[in-house]
C-alpha cells in the first residue's frame, strides 16, 4: 500500500529540514507564542508544509490532520488519514535540546496502521533516532527490533519526568524529553517503565508513538485505561498512559482519582 522506502526518505528529509533551523547547531530561530505557553516555530510551519505536500503526494486518498494546520472536518471522510506533528517538543527544539521529534502516523478507521518517529538531533553518530511501528509487525529503532519494559511491580517503575508527586515518591526519575512522543517511545525501548499524563492532548501528540509502543508489547491507553481512538471530530484525549503490561492495572488505579479531577 505504501512504499516504505519512501515514507523514511519524506521523513528524514524533514528532519533534515528542521536541523535547519536547530538553535542547538547555532541558527538563529524566529519563534513566537500561537496561545500564551503554546511555542512555534518557523521550523515547526517549515516542516508541516514539506510533510503536507510530500505525504498527500505519497499518499493522495489520505485525509490530513496536523498540529501546524488548520483542521478540517473533510478529514473525518477519509478512511485513511495523516496524523502529524511536525515537531514535537517545540521547547528543546527552541532551546537547542535534543528532545524532539518528528512524528508521522497513518491512521486507518481510528486505528494506527504505521508510526513513525525521527530525533535527528539524538544519536548524531548514527543519523538520529529512526523509530518505525507497523501494526501487526513489530517496531524498531534505527532497524533493532523493540522490547518494552516487562517490569511486574509499580513500584520502582522508572517514570521520564523532571519531578514526581508525593504520592509517586516510591517511582525512580529517569530523563525527560519535551517530547511526549519520545516519552513513549522510552516504554518502548525498555528504558523507562510507565509514562503518564493528566491533561488535555491531541490525537497528533501519541498516534505514532502509541503504535511503535503497543507494538513492542506496551500497554497504551488513555489516562482512564481506555482504548485510544484517532480521527474523531474532537480531536482530544484526556491523557495517556503506556506501561509494561504487567503494573498497567496498577497504574490506572494510582491515577484514577486525579483523572477524575483533572478532567472535570
Amino acid at each position: 500500500m505504501i512504499d516504505r522506502d519512501r515514507l523514511e526518505a519524506i521523513v528524514r528529509e524533514a528532519g533534515r529540514i528542521a536541523m535547519a533551523g536547530w538553535p542547538g547547531d547555532g541558527h538563529v530561530l524566529e519563534h513566537w507564542e500561537k496561545t500564551p505557553g503554546s511555542p512555534v516555530s518557523a521550523a515547526d510551519i517549515e516542516v508541516d508544509s514539506f510533510l503536507k505536500r510530500e505525504l498527500s503526494s505519497l499518499l493522495p486518498s489520505a485525509g490530513w490532520l496536523s498540529e501546524e494546520t488548520a483542521d478540517s472536518p473533510a478529514r473525518q471522510g477519509h478512511e485513511l488519514v495523516w496524523l502529524v506533528d511536525p515537531i514535537d517538543g517545540t521547547r528543546d527544539f527552541i532551546a537547542g535540546r535534543d528532545g524532539w521529534a518528528i512524528s508521522v502516523a497513518l491512521v486507518n478507521t481510528r486505528r494506527p496502521l504505521l508510526g513513525l518517529l525521527y530525533a535527528p538531533a539524538r544519536c548524531r553518530d548514527a543519523g538520529g533516532e529512526f523509530w518505525y511501528g507497523e501494526a501487526g509487525k513489530g517496531s524498531s529503532r534505527n532497524g533493532v527490533p523493540l522490547r518494552a519494559s516487562h517490569r511486574d511491580t509499580l513500584a520502582g517503575a522508572r517514570v521520564p519526568a523532571k519531578k514526581l508527586a508525593s504520592e509517586d515518591a516510591d517511582l525512580t526519575l529517569v530523563s525527560q524529553p519535551n517530547s511526549i512522543a519520545l516519552r513513549m517511545a522510552l516504554i518502548a525501548a525498555n528504558e523507562a517503565d510507565l509514562l503518564a499524563t493528566l491533561r488535555w492532548g491531541y490525537e497528533w501528540d501519541i498516534a505514532a508513538a502509541g503504535l511503535i509502543a503497543r507494538e513492542a508489547g506496551a500497554a497504551v491507553t488513555d489516562a482512564f485505561g481506555k482504548p485510544l481512538n484517532y480521527n474523531k471530530h474532537d480531536p482530544r484525549a484526556f491523557g495517556v498512559l503506556v506501561s509494561s503490561p504487567a503494573i498497567h492495572e496498577a497504574a490506572v488505579e494510582r491515577l484514577a482519582d486525579r483523572a477524575r479531577r483533572f478532567s472535570a
